[in-house]
């Protein structure tokens, strides 16, 4: 079976939620590629001025589709480095060039599987990482994060089932009914929270999932695993040996947990004197995920050259990428914000509602949330510009 399943995303997501605590092992280091060598003029968007010469954005995994907006922003003849797991091209706003680098560097088992978060306080050379809400709470009193733009307004984390055999099952909550074994991979916030709100029994949680499909597909359907709504029901209905046939799912955001995934964000501490960059750069990364909504083609084929030249095992393909996009389209994991015409800004009530939930959960582990913890410290809307939607 060829490693492709976004289980090993949500392997790695829970293996970093789980570890991070522990001290960064400073996997990655500082950009080295020299840069793109693009000498273009400058369009009206000039950030060379208040950005970094090369914008470094720290994502969570390989690349996939659901990074597509950074890819739309790169511009002619990206540089792609297998050995270092990363992207490098001039960073453009439709078909503009701004002046500066991006570049994306992969996370996962490329830092090490470690959080972004740890790798931002290990490497001060990174712009912007991919943070999660509930993460960022949990680590809000040693290395604090706040998210600046949101690429997903909501989560793909989801819960999936076979139809077949549980007909009656329409969400989560019904796997307690039929008291269906959920596999999941343990130290997972959300699952904690699944129990404790009583929405599934502790007594029919697995902690054994290990990211791949074999305990599920060995169970013949009568069990449930968490999973990502962009990946998995394509990917086990059409490629997974001992299964290709229809599962269905829930959101986690639909059942109470409304964490913002992959929120792209920056130390806290370096808020401030990054203002003037982010500024300018993040209406150009919203605009980026506008426009790869509309049109993904050139920055997907970036993306599976990337994952094709790193070589890793973890392979990614066309059909995956346009599954991803066509769902994250149709069930509005990107979209407009809470009420607004706006892409990529944070709802407040949303923000709080995971830091009250959270909270206890992160007291009982022992990786207590700093004091008096607030919304705007987690998550701000000041460098979002509210004309920035989606059509």
């Amino acid at each position: 079976m060829k490693i492709n399943s976004a289980g090993f995303r949500t392997l790695f997501a829970a293996s970093a939620a789980a570890a991070v605590v522990v001290a960064a092992a400073g996997c990655g280091g500082s950009s080295n590629t020299g840069g793109s060598g693009y000498t273009g003029s400058i369009g009206p968007v000039n950030l060379s001025v208040d950005c970094p010469k090369t914008v470094v954005v720290q994502t969570d995994w390989y690349p996939e589709a659901e990074h597509g907006h950074l890819y739309q922003l790169l511009g002619p003849n990206p540089k792609i480095d297998a050995s270092a797991k990363k992207v490098v091209g001039p960073l453009f706003d439709r078909g503009q060039y701004t002046g500066v680098d991006l570049e994306i560097r992969a996370g996962g088992p490329a830092i090490g599987n470690q959080s972004v978060t740890a790798q931002m306080y290990s490497d001060d050379s990174i712009t912007l990482g991919y943070v999660d809400t509930d993460q960022a709470v949990q680590m809000s009193k040693n290395k604090p994060i706040t998210a600046v733009m949101a690429p997903l307004d909501v989560s793909p984390q989801m819960i999936m089932w076979d139809p077949a055999t549980y007909p009656q099952v329409k969400g989560i909550a019904d796997l307690k009914n039929v008291d269906a074994t959920v596999l999941y991979f343990e130290g997972t916030t959300w699952m904690s929270y699944l129990t404790g709100a009583g929405i599934l029994n502790t007594q029919q949680v697995d902690a054994s999932y290990d990211g791949t499909p074999a305990n599920f597909v060995a169970a013949g359907g009568k069990k449930a695993q968490q999973g990502y709504a962009s990946a998995e029901p394509q990917i086990y209905e059409e490629e997974v040996d001992g299964w290709k046939k229809p599962v269905k799912y829930q959101l986690l955001n639909d059942v109470g947990f409304p964490t913002y995934k992959s929120a792209l964000s920056v130390r806290s501490g370096d808020l401030e004197k990054q203002s003037a960059c982010l500024k300018k750069l993040v209406p150009v990364m919203q605009r980026g995920v506008a426009d790869y909504a509309k049109s993904p083609e050139t920055a997907n084929k970036v993306i599976l050259d990337a994952v094709k030249e790193y070589n890793t095992g973890w392979t990614y393909s066309e059909r995956n990428a346009e599954y991803a996009d066509q769902t994250m389209s149709q069930l509005k994991l990107v979209g407009n914000g809470t009420n607004n015409a706006t892409v990529g800004d944070f709802d407040e009530t949303r923000v709080q509602r995971i830091i009250d939930i959270t909270t206890p959960i992160y007291a009982k582990q022992k990786t207590p949330v700093a004091d008096g913890l607030t919304p705007d410290k987690v998550a701000t809307n000041q460098f979002i510009d509210p004309s920035v939607g989606m059509n």
